[in-house]
Order: structure tokens, then C-alpha cells, then sequence
């Protein structure tokens, strides 16, 4: 992890047009958060929604039980309960999933933390419900990992389509070209998605 902004910022404003994003934005700087499966579980909950609606869902969730839920927990409450609170029954079904995986297969921090990204992806996308934008997601705010880049998300195709004025009429082309460009931001990728977030929102 880096031990301040500084070292990111100096080397994403080598990108020009990336520098003038940065110009006038605030630093980030990433958390890492110990309970994996709850944050997975939230990651699925917040699929396809705005943040604030993803965060109701979310209250309305942990008011479900007394304190944070054990995966156990999570796994005994009935699908007709969990969809009590405006979740999909593939969302609740999803949701059982993850709590099922942790408890047969194991999430913990200290051993996803032993793993690269790659192979992070590999093993949570093993769960019916979770793809590979929601692992990258865990990899970024749950295990704060600094160089992952999600050329999937639909908000960093739409800042980097503005900001580098790229053609969007061919999505295998326009991946390609957000890769090419995402290069030169490596380690610190992660970073480059966050601004690129609030660029987009900001605009």
C-alpha cells in the first residue's frame, strides 16, 4: 500500500488529460476491511443500483439481526425474509450463496490477502452471483488493492470516453483502447478508477 497520496498523484499526472482530472479533485486513500463475506454480500445487494438506495438496502439488512451476521446467520434466514426488504429472489438466492461459500470454502482476509488479484477473481467467481466486476469491486474496498482497473464498469466507460475522446461504436475496440491507456497508470490503477468515478459524477 502506499504510505500517502503523493506517490499516485505524481505518477498519474505523467497522463496530461488525466492530470487535469486530478487538478481539481480530493486525494483518496483505500481502506482494507476484515469481514470479506458481509462486504461481498453488500457488493451484490448495491448490484445495478444507485448508492443511495444500495445503502437503504443495506440498513434494512444488518436490522435483520442483532449486530453484524455470521455467515451462519445469513444462511438461515429464509430467501422469503431477505426479499422482505425489496431484494430480488436472485439477489436473495445470491446472497445465500456467499454465506454457504464462506462457510464450506472460507473467506478469510488473511488468505485472500496471500492471493493475487487474478487468482482472487478465480476463486470468488467459483459462487453462482458473483461475476468478475463485483470481485474487482471486493478487491478494490474490501482487500484495497491498488492496481486493479474495471474496464467492464459502464461510469469508467463513460469518463474515459469523454476524457480521451474515444469511439464507443465498437466495445471490443473501445476495451482494448482503455486498457492501452490504463497501462501507464499501473500500480496505481485503482486510484484512476475512483477519480474517474467522481469525474463522471461530477461532470
Amino acid at each position: 500500500m502506499t504510505n500517502s497520496p503523493a506517490s499516485y498523484i505524481s505518477h498519474l499526472s505523467k497522463d496530461k488529460k488525466f492530470a487535469r482530472i486530478l487538478a481539481g479533485q480530493e486525494s483518496f486513500l483505500l481502506k482494507k476491511r476484515k469481514q470479506v463475506y458481509l462486504h461481498l454480500v453488500s457488493s451484490i445487494m448495491s448490484q445495478q443500483l444507485s448508492t443511495k438506495v444500495a445503502e437503504v438496502f443495506h440498513k434494512r439488512f444488518l436490522k435483520l439481526y442483532s449486530g453484524k451476521p455470521s455467515p451462519r446467520q445469513i444462511l438461515d434466514t429464509p430467501v422469503e425474509t431477505l426479499r422482505s426488504i425489496g431484494l430480488s429472489g436472485s439477489k436473495a438466492n445470491y446472497i445465500h450463496n456467499v454465506a454457504l461459500f464462506a462457510i464450506e470454502h472460507g473467506m478469510d482476509f488473511k488468505v485472500l490477502g496471500k492471493m493475487n488479484n487474478e487468482e482472487v477473481i478465480e476463486y470468488l467467481t467459483r459462487i453462482k452471483g458473483v461475476g468478475h466486476w463485483t470481485a474487482e469491486m471486493l478487491l478494490m474496498f474490501t482487500l484495497g488493492r491498488e492496481d486493479v482497473f474495471a474496464v467492464d464498469d459502464l461510469g469508467i466507460q463513460q469518463a474515459m470516453i469523454r476524457v480521451y475522446k474515444l469511439d464507443n461504436t465498437d466495445k471490443k475496440k473501445l476495451k482494448e483502447e482503455m486498457l492501452r491507456i490504463s497501462a501507464k497508470w499501473s500500480p496505481f490503477r485503482t486510484y484512476a478508477c475512483l477519480h474517474l468515478w467522481r469525474h463522471k459524477d461530477g461532470a
